[in-house]
């Protein structure tokens, strides 16, 4: 496999009619490589791009809706693990119980990485979405040693960009992956008589203190009231209960299906 700067400097040397042995010991390129570029100039290989943060001029991504969503779900349930010979995965663990959040994360990793390798494997309730490239460490820099409530987890200038752009496909993602919609219930004194009340509620519970500030960061931004809740005398859950609240919630998140 061979990126697009290699493919162009070979083609180059061939158009000064050099042989295709010739080039192939200037270059390392094969031979029958050079032959398939030569007779089939107008085809390339995705898989060979080089990545929005590998160019020339690093920008940011071709689909950042997806990225933004992706970005929430590999910050929640995904890790990047080196594969062999410079690929790497990407997984993002998906429960069974939501069919619709395993399409989408699949949706979202083709888009970001068209071309490349995606698969399901199935595991015992639940599903590893998983991605094939050499660039997910360029495009999850947050990739590291080590579980991430245990290192610093903070995004960089170009990721805060699309997170900015698209904040709730960010919170989208973090939810989906970490999150929930639920129906708290509590009892209220009516007329003299006990009522029970019930009432639509959002969870995110993440035991790093650096994601859960990115989503609370974000809904502060978006307008979003939410709270602290302890579990264990630590503050890993982020409630959103307030009426327009999870109203604006549930009209750009919604529940997982």
């Amino acid at each position: 496999m061979y990126d697009m700067r290699t493919r162009e400097r070979t083609l180059a040397l061939v158009r000064t009619g050099l042989s295709l042995n010739a080039v192939s010991r200037r270059t390392g390129v094969s031979r029958s490589a050079i032959r398939s570029w030569r007779d089939n100039p107008g085809r390339t290989n995705p898989k060979a791009e080089p990545c929005f943060r590998c160019r020339d001029a690093p920008g940011g991504p071709e689909d950042p809706v997806a990225y933004a969503y992706l970005l929430g779900l590999y910050l929640g349930d995904g890790c990047v693990s080196a594969h062999r010979r410079g690929v790497y995965h990407l997984r993002v663990m998906c429960a069974d119980a939501w069919p619709g959040l395993v399409d989408a994360c699949e949706s979202a990793v083709r888009a970001v990485r068209p071309g490349n390798r995606v698969c399901r494997v199935q595991r015992q309730g639940c599903v590893a979405v998983t991605g094939f490239s050499k660039h997910w460490p360029c495009l999850f820099p947050q990739h590291g040693p080590g579980r991430k409530h245990l290192r610093q987890i903070a995004l960089e200038g170009w990721q805060q960009v699309v997170v900015d752009d698209h904040p709730w496909e960010f919170v989208r993602g973090l939810v989906h992956s970490d999150g929930c919609r639920t129906m708290n219930w509590t009892t209220r004194l009516i007329g003299g008589e006990r009522k029970r009340y019930e009432y639509p509620r959002y969870f995110f519970t993440n035991v790093s203190s650096d994601i859960r500030r990115l989503f609370t960061d974000t809904l502060d931004r978006l307008g979003v009231e939410w709270t602290h809740c302890t579990r264990d005398g630590q503050p890993y859950n982020i409630s959103v209960a307030r009426r327009a609240s999870v109203a604006l919630m549930d009209a750009h998140v919604g529940p997982k299906h």
